[in-house]
C-alpha cells in the first residue's frame, strides 16, 4: 500500500477457491462483530477472508474526532486496491478469486476499486451500503454485484435502487424485512450472511 501500513486479519482455510476483503463503513474496522460474524460464516463454507483496516491508527484517532476520512472514498478505495494487488502476487492468495464485502461507505470504495480492476476482482456484495458514493463509476462495474439492504433502512433503500439502474447485470437487491441499517435485529445478519455465502460462492467458484 505504498508507504502506508494497515492492519488486516487473514484466515485462509484448506482447499479455499476464494478470498472475500470486507471494505469497512464508516467508524468501523476490522474488529467490527457483524462483519466478523459475516466472515466466520464465509470461512466455514470454505472461503477466504481477509479483514481489513482501511485507515492507519494515526488517521482513525483523527476521523474520530472529524468523522472526515471515512468519507474519503478515493482514499478507501486506493487502499482496498492497494491490498487486492497485494493479494494477487502473495503466494499463500495468487490463486485465489477475490471477492468485494462492503459495508455503508465501505461498499462505495468496493465499488470503485472493483471498476478499476474487472480482471481481478470477481464479485461484490454490499450491506447497508452507500453506492450512490461511487456513481460515477456503477456504470464501469462489470463485476456481478448483491445489494443487501434493512427493511426499515428507507433513505438508503432508495439510494441502492436508484444505484441497481446503474449497474450492469448480474445484480441484485435484497431488502430483508424489519432489519434497520445495522442490521441487529434477530436473525438480520444471519440472513446477510447466508445471501452473501451464496453470492460469493457462485461467482467466486465460477471464476476458477
Amino acid at each position: 500500500m505504498g508507504d502506508v501500513q494497515v492492519q488486516g486479519n487473514l484466515r485462509i482455510p484448506p482447499a479455499a477457491d476464494g478470498i472475500v476483503v470486507f471494505a469497512h463503513g464508516s467508524g468501523s474496522g476490522r474488529h467490527s462483530p457483524r462483519n466478523r460474524f459475516v466472515a466466520d460464516v464465509l470461512v466455514n463454507t470454505g472461503l477466504a477472508i481477509l479483514l481489513i483496516d482501511l485507515l492507519t491508527q494515526e488517521e482513525e484517532m483523527i476521523d474520530l474526532q472529524t468523522a472526515e476520512l471515512r468519507f474519503d472514498i478515493r482514499l478507501l478505495a486506493e487502499r482496498l486496491g492497494g491490498v487486492t494487488d497485494w493479494l494477487a502476487v502473495e503466494p499463500s492468495t495468487a490463486d485465489l478469486s477475490i471477492g468485494y464485502f462492503g459495508a455503508s461507505t465501505g461498499a462505495a470504495a468496493a465499488l470503485i476499486a472493483a471498476a478499476d480492476r474487472p480482471r481481478t476482482v470477481r464479485a461484490i456484495v454490499s450491506r447497508g451500503g452507500r453506492p450512490d458514493l461511487a456513481k460515477p463509476v456503477l456504470p464501469s462495474v462489470a463485476q456481478p454485484t448483491l445489494l443487501i439492504v434493512g427493511g426499515e433502512d428507507d433513505v438508503v433503500i432508495h439510494l441502492n435502487r436508484k444505484a441497481l439502474r446503474e449497474l450492469a447485470d448480474p445484480k441484485r437487491l435484497v431488502i430483508i424485512p424489519g432489519a434497520t441499517h445495522l442490521f441487529e435485529e434477530p436473525g438480520a445478519l444471519e440472513q446477510v450472511a447466508a445471501l452473501a455465502s451464496e453470492w460469493f460462492l457462485r461467482y467466486l467458484e465460477a471464476a476458477q
